[in-house]
Formats: C-alpha cells, structure tokens, sequence
C-alpha cells in the first residue's frame, strides 16, 4: 500500500547494528515485493526468522475445475456454502482463473493451533458476516461487517473470531493489489477526487512482540500446495518495523459514490485493481438527477470481461430476486442488463440503498464443482418474457 507506516522500535538507519537492552541484536528482514523493486517494509526480530525445524506433510488445495469454459449466466446462492470449524478448511473456492480466485468461507473457529502464510497470492477478504481481529506479525486490526481486509502475500497472520457465526468473500490475487491509480498521483498518494483516502484506510496497531521458543506451526500456501512447517521461534517476535508493505482494512461504508445527472459507468465504484481484475463497491447513493434520467444500469455487452457480483445487503434494483450472499456471474460474450420490468421501476426513484462487491475479470473464470452445488440453474433464462 503506497503510504509510510511504522509500529514498534526500529534504528536510526536500516541495515545497522540494533542491539538488545540485555545484550546481543535484533535480526532486520526485509518483507517486500517484485525482488527489491516493490513496495517492501523492514521489519526487526528478536529471534532470526529463518529458524524451521521440522517440515511435516503437504496437501493439494488446488481448486477442482468442472467447467472449463462457460457462457452461460449464473446466480450462486453463496451462503449455502456449508460453515466449516476450521478457518483454511472453510475457504471453497467456486470462480478461478490464472490472475485470481474467488472463494466463499464461513469459519466458525478462530486460528488457535497454527499461523498461516499465503506465498501465492495477496488476499482480499470482505467481511459480510462476523467481528474479530487479524493478528499479524505487523500488528493487529480489528474488523466487523463490511470490512475489507487486504493481506500481502508472506504475511504471517491468525483471524480470531469473536462468534461461530461468520461469512466471508475471499478474493487470492497473484499480483499485487492496489488502489486505483487514476486515484493517486505520481508519488502515490490518493487524490481530491478519490472516493477514499488514506484516512480511510486502517492501518495495524497493538504490535504483539513474543519473546518464546517452541514448536510453532505454520501452515504455508505455496503453488496450489499447503505444507506445514514448524518454526522454531513464535513467528510474532517483530519488536518494530516501518515501510509500505503490510497489511490495512477498509470499510465498504467509508466508500464515497461518485454520481452524476445520468447513469455513471461501474469504473466510478471501482476501489481496488490487480493484475488483469479490479474490484468495485457499490454503495447506497442518490440516483442520477437529469430529470429524465433512467437509475437503472443500460443493457451492456461483456465482450472483455467476466462480472462477477456479490450481493451483501439492502434493495437490489437491477435484479428482481436477489438475497444476501447471492454471487452472479455475467460471463463474456453475452449482453446483460437489467432484469423484466427493473429498468420501468427505477425511472422516478431518487436512492439506493444496495450494497454490493464487484469483481471484473479480464480473462474468463472457470467454475468448480463447489460452485455448480450452490448454482440456481434457471437464472441464464430470467431475462426472458
């Protein structure tokens, strides 16, 4: 993320001596990104953080593909996607490609056992249901409903819920994932016309430092494969550090709607973007206010993307059955647009309560099975009269 932040105690100057008040030295690491060219923080530990001292056993968590190629629209009714005890074992993954998957969880118990590291992907996890905290080995954030939080690949991290009830929509990102840059200048920081700034953004805090020696376990994504690894250090032992590569929150609510005297494009929701797919919020916004304006989103052709919507509360005015947690999928090569009868009761309302997550891939999305289990298979044929 393109703004300076520093927790804990750190030298004067990297890549000098930094020694301990009883004696001996705190170990620098560098945590960055594309080799030494991308955004990176320097962290400090008590104990150096290259201690393993066992590797158990590994599993294939790859997604299952069972269509490879689709055209057809769909409507996944995400949240009968079964709760899982386990917060790892919770994720089924259901929309997948090379640049990013998408996966649905619904965890009913925090990380007690074992700290995670996800060595693929930057994580996008949007908070539909349930409160906690994310610790990380950076600090910790607390977060609710409509909380995205943004993790960067090699983050050391457990989530600690505060109930079993918890539902949430996980975008693995295999490129970085930014703010916009129509919205930053050239030296990064967020504009007068953005629809957030920094201020927005929740940085971690409560710097956990554990001085401990043991057998901590570690469960690391890596190539579609998770291994497990113990350490032999507790992996939250950074005693300070400062950059601009860590973890942040971002509430959907704090999102400001940009609109207009008629309908407004879905790149003015757009709030995150990656490699090949970005990331919109809509958000309760007054309509357009042309008086002969139509709220109601214009039929459109996706001839360069797959669209992805995942609906989390209030009135969804394009769709005409629609509940939360319902995910549909708009494929490319096929026009859509609004539902019989949606675009004639819009014209005349003023507002929209809707609140919604927007995912547009520029390369098609294959399904997994987890996906055709929760698919209502009439939704390709609602838009007929």
């Amino acid at each position: 993320m393109p703004f300076y932040h520093k927790l804990g105690t750190i030298p004067h100057k990297r890549h000098t001596t930094f020694k301990k008040p009883d004696g001996g030295y705190y170990y620098e690491q560098l945590f960055g990104t594309e080799g030494f060219s991308g955004m990176a923080s320097l962290l400090y530990h008590v104990h150096r953080p290259t201690q393993v001292k066992e590797i158990l056993g590994s599993r294939d968590v790859s997604p299952k593909i069972a269509v490879e190629k689709n055209i057809t629209s769909r409507m996944l009714q995400g949240w009968n996607v079964k709760p899982a005890k386990d917060y790892l074992d919770s994720r089924i993954p259901v929309l997948v490609n090379n640049d990013l998957h998408i996966s649905l969880a619904a965890p009913q118990e925090s990380q007690k056992d074992y700290f995670y590291k996800n060595a693929d992907a930057d994580e996008m996890i949007f908070v539909h249901k349930g409160s906690g905290t994310l610790r990380t080995f950076l600090g910790n954030i607390p977060f609710g409903y409509g909380d995205y939080l943004v993790v960067p690949r090699g983050m050391i991290y457990q989530i600690e819920f505060d109930k079993e009830d918890n539902r949430l929509f996980i975008v693995d990102s295999f490129s970085p994932i930014y703010t916009p840059k129509r919205y930053r200048n050239h030296f990064g920081q967020l504009l007068e016309h953005s629809p957030f700034c920094e201020r927005d953004l929740r940085a971690p805090q409560d710097l956990e430092t554990h001085d401990e020696k043991g057998d901590f376990h570690l469960k690391i994504r890596k190539e579609g494969v998770l291994h497990e690894v113990v350490y032999a250090t507790h992996p939250f032992d950074v005693i300070g550090w400062d950059g601009y590569n860590f973890p942040y929150a971002f509430n959907i609510k704090d999102f400001e709607p940009i609109t207009g005297r008629v309908h407004q494009p879905p790149p003015v929701h757009q709030t995150f973007e990656a490699h090949n797919f970005v990331v919109c919020s809509f958000c309760p916004r007054l309509y357009d206010y042309h008086p002969e304006a139509v709220p109601a989103p214009y039929n459109h052709s996706n001839i360069d993307s797959d669209e992805v919507l995942y609906y989390v509360d209030g009135d969804f005015m394009s769709r005409n059955h629609v509940d939360k947690g319902f995910i549909s999928l708009h494929p490319a090569g096929i026009p859509h647009g609004p539902h019989p009868g949606a675009m004639e009761r819009s014209i005349g309302q003023t507002k929209t309560e809707e609140l919604a997550v927007m995912v547009d891939t520029f390369k098609p999305l294959r399904l997994t099975q987890a996906a055709l289990d929760i698919n209502d298979d009439t939704y390709w044929k609602s838009w007929v009269e």
